[in-house]
């Protein structure tokens, strides 16, 4: 039996738990009593974790260009269109033709970040034998297990007991005041338990309020309790309570000190047609409090958050419209909240701590069914957003052709996404990874290109933006008569091009207009323009580029 089987198969829960507050509680925890002080993380990264719960669409998510066709014959009722207004956005033009996608019309915030070089797009996710049940397939990826394990403990939890061993008992403390994880929402999931079945997380809704919570509960505790299994597992409690109210002081605390970016607003309704239970933004609120908690001081390593109606068995899209309806406002919730969440990061001067990402249970069918939606599914990709992100596409479109019993067949096992972003954006050890059971899938062979070295460079970063946004050198240059300017553009833009005199002032508009993705070039009569250097810039949404030009007589 190799190391990784050995471990797979030792009990993880050794007795049945108590349960408070929805916090199932394991007495035997309380065996070993020396535990060794927390040890500080020796960097203040953080992950951020977005869960589509009920099953993502991915295909309508990021529609196959190159397989239009198939696309659309497998789904014609569902299927974004390739023309219009409402044309799905070819999210990247300088990508192979087999791996062009285009997103949903209303994630025009993800390819915003992706034009800034900070999206990763991992295609084709899931694992082996995918299970079609949302409670066990979503415990599947959160225990990191495979689809016949059944694990006590999840991925988050065992990483983050091993990150910080002698939890709870030397916790909060004066390098950790903080909870471990934080999960938005009423429950702590099964990510964040330990081996022993007790989570290294707390669920918040809202910090005032979970501190509003705390302190109306319960009395004065006992003033002593029997050494017996009874007393064992009161006094564990009692301790947990205790905890539990430090803790909600601290991030009431934290909160309060913290603030959000000003002029940032983070989105509140899907502006187009929609079922009235999908027009609010949900996670809009929960990326705006984790940001303000991070600004005032935060130390948690991983947050959960939560956005749910991703089951579209009927009425996935409007029937006069496959571009609105359920699923399209839930794209728009992501997109836009996750931009905002960006640009709040930035403006705080956060952006270099924060990755981002996705994951849903699984995705959906490929063809559609006749109540417009679609039914469970396998693999679907997965979106990671942040500046030091690894910037592009891993793996390729979901061949449509050659399907496996009518479902798409993955590409990447999703623990190879989360052990490579443990290790190589928190930086987690080989023991880290042994002790979290993710370290088959971290190694040479498969780990994925997430984040380049820890560390994207700005170089680099500037390589992949001048890749996507081009400003050509005028020619001829020096001119006297006619001077032509040339530019590619990877997003449909706003685009102004000027021509400007070395102390800034525009001589000349030369383009003011909405122009499409593609090569584009004018010429520019500069015949009655004195001799000397001038400046010519552009600007295409974000993208900014100024050069100089010579003209003479």
């Amino acid at each position: 039996m190799n190391r990784r089987s050995f471990l797979k198969k030792i009990p993880i829960a050794a007795s049945a738990p108590i349960i408070l507050n929805g916090l199932p509680l394991n007495a035997l925890a309380r065996g070993s009593a020396l535990y060794k002080m927390a040890a500080e993380s020796d960097n203040d990264r953080i992950i951020v974790l977005i869960q589509l719960h009920g099953g993502n669409d991915g295909l309508n998510m990021l529609v196959p260009v190159d397989q239009y066709s198939n696309y659309y014959n497998l789904r014609p009722n569902i299927a974004i269109p390739d023309h219009g207004a409402r044309r799905f956005i070819n999210l990247d033009s300088t990508l192979p033709v087999k791996d062009q996608m285009g997103l949903h019309p209303d994630m025009k915030g993800v390819k915003e970040l992706y034009d800034q070089g900070k999206v990763a797009v991992v295609q084709g996710v899931g694992y082996e034998n995918m299970n079609g049940s949302h409670f066990r397939s979503r415990d599947i990826w959160f225990m990191g297990g495979d689809y016949n394990d059944d694990y006590g403990s999840g991925w988050m939890g065992r990483y983050l007991d091993h990150l910080y061993p002698g939890y709870p008992d030397a916790f909060p403390s004066e390098s950790m005041p903080d909870p471990l994880g934080l999960e938005i929402g009423t429950a702590v999931s099964l990510a964040f338990h330990r081996a022993n079945g007790i989570p290294t997380a707390v669920s918040v809704d809202n910090p005032d309020q979970f501190y509003n919570l705390i302190n109306s509960v319960g009395g004065l505790p006992p003033e002593s309790v029997a050494n017996t299994h009874y007393g064992d597992e009161l006094q564990w409690i009692m301790d947990i309570e205790k905890k539990s109210n430090q803790y909600a002081g601290r991030l009431k605390e934290v909160y309060e000190q913290g603030r959000n970016s000003p002029g940032v607003t983070y989105p509140e309704k899907y502006p187009f047609n929609a079922p009235g239970g999908a027009v609010n933004n949900p996670l809009s609120a929960q990326l705006k409090m984790i940001a303000r908690l991070l600004n005032g001081g935060v130390k948690t390593k991983i947050f959960l958050a939560r956005i749910g109606g991703f089951d579209t068995h009927a009425d996935q899209v409007e029937s006069y419209d496959p571009t609105m309806g359920k699923h399209a406002a839930l794209l728009y919730h992501i997109s836009s909240a996750v931009k905002a969440f960006q640009d709040d990061l930035k403006g705080l001067g956060l952006e270099h701590r924060v990755l981002t990402m996705t994951f849903s249970e699984f995705g959906r069918r490929p063809a559609s069914n006749g109540s417009w939606g679609t039914d469970h599914g396998t693999s679907a990709p997965m979106l990671i957003f942040g500046k030091e992100v690894n910037a592009g596409v891993v793996g390729t479109n979901p061949d449509l052709n050659n399907l496996e019993r009518n479902n798409l067949k993955s590409q990447f096992d999703y623990r190879q996404v989360f052990g490579s972003v443990l290790q190589d954006w928190m930086g987690a050890s080989d023991p880290d990874m042994e002790k979290t059971m993710l370290e088959d899938f971290v190694t040479p062979q498969t780990k994925l290109p997430l984040i380049s070295d820890g560390l994207i460079t700005a170089v680099e970063k500037q390589d992949f933006i001048e890749k996507r946004f081009r400003l050509e050198n005028c020619y001829p240059n020096p001119a006297n008569s006619i001077a032509v300017f040339s530019y590619f553009i990877n997003r449909h833009s706003f685009v102004s091009l000027n021509i400007l005199d070395t102390n800034g002032k525009i001589i000349k508009e030369v383009v003011k207009e909405q122009q499409s993705v593609g090569s584009h070039e004018v010429m520019v009569d500069v015949s009655q323009f004195k001799p000397g250097a001038y400046i010519y810039r552009i600007k295409a949404g974000e993208w900014e580029v100024a050069k100089r030009f010579v003209v003479v007589r």
